[in-house]
């Protein structure tokens, strides 16, 4: 007896399920990548305080780097007359900004004082000094 025989089919490589993986493998290499990026800016280690509050509204910052450099927003000025300037021309058009001053615990206390000073004399009243709550050890960023 003769067992007939069903011609066999060519292999096929099926590339939907293919597409499909190397979609996935794109978007989590995408999402990866956002992850690992740095998107806030200059590296400042901040003092600690028991009693923080995040309730302050960021319009202004100014940061004290240790190495002696001063930016406002992000943007490096070369004193702090330049930033009392900005900061008269801010509170002209925003009613009463808040000034957040980030400086590193290297920086003296005398440049600070210096730039609080500078704010005070631009006529901004809402003031705040950035620290990091007790027992955080990370470096924030701006």
């Amino acid at each position: 007896m003769k067992i007939a025989r069903k011609p066999m089919k060519k292999a096929r490589i099926e590339i939907i399920p293919m597409i499909d993986t190397m979609f996935f493998l794109l978007v989590f290499f995408m999402l990866a990548t956002l992850s690992m990026t740095n998107q806030s800016g200059l590296p400042v280690n901040l003092p600690q305080a028991n009693g923080v509050q995040d309730e302050t509204k960021q319009v202004v910052t100014l940061t004290l780097t240790q190495d002696g450099n001063i930016f406002y927003d992000k943007q490096q000025i070369n004193s702090p007359a330049e930033a009392v300037s900005r900061l008269t021309q801010q509170n002209k058009r925003d009613l009463l900004p808040a000034v957040i001053i980030n400086a590193d615990r290297g920086v003296e206390h005398g440049r600070v004082v210096e730039l609080l000073d500078a704010v005070r004399q631009s006529g901004i009243i809402k003031v705040a000094i950035a620290v990091k709550p007790s027992g955080d050890s990370t470096v924030n960023h701006m």
